[in-house]
């Protein structure tokens, strides 16, 4: 019996705080047989990840999938580089836009999709220190704005500033 949905593995918090976000790609991982075990397990961190474009082939490098428990002398090494796999086009596409404007693959969730490993990966282009106030200054603003609108309708009306 198959897995449905989505369960996910690991996730990049920080960067939606470190990165503009332009666009997402599905791609799939080519592991090895006790790492699959392993991020079975929950286990695995997406910290200090990139992905880069070599020869035509797109690469993630720096996750970190610990040693299976229950594995022999066939265990893998926990930070081994592993391929990503795309369609050619999306390869092609992505090999323009990196080269072009300065931008970056960040991976931002690793998860199990109908029994296989998926890696969501981003287009994006580095926030400076400004752009990162910026953000935190609105989101602030409209958690105070949902709020009075919260007490207002419940009729503890307090002056709108």
């Amino acid at each position: 019996m198959k897995e449905q949905g989505r369960k996910t593995i690991a996730q990049n918090r920080k960067a939606r705080h470190d990165y503009t976000i332009l666009d997402t790609y599905e791609a799939g991982v080519a592991l090895l047989g006790t790492e699959v075990k392993s991020l079975r397990l929950g286990r695995a961190s997406l910290v200090d990840s990139y992905a880069t474009i070599d020869d035509g082939e797109v690469w993630l490098r720096g996750l970190h999938i610990p040693e299976y428990s229950h594995g022999s002398w066939t265990n893998h090494q926990p930070r081994r580089n592993r391929k990503l796999l795309l369609h050619r086009e999306e390869i092609e596409g992505l090999i323009g836009k990196t080269r072009e404007g300065g931008l970056t693959l960040v991976p931002l969730a690793l998860y199990f999709r109908e029994g296989k490993v998926k890696l969501e990966l981003a287009l994006a282009r580095g926030k400076r220190s400004y752009d990162k106030r910026q953000d935190l200054a609105k989101r602030d603003a409209d958690r105070e704005i949902s709020r009075a609108y919260g007490r207002a309708a419940k009729g503890r009306v307090r002056e709108l500033r």
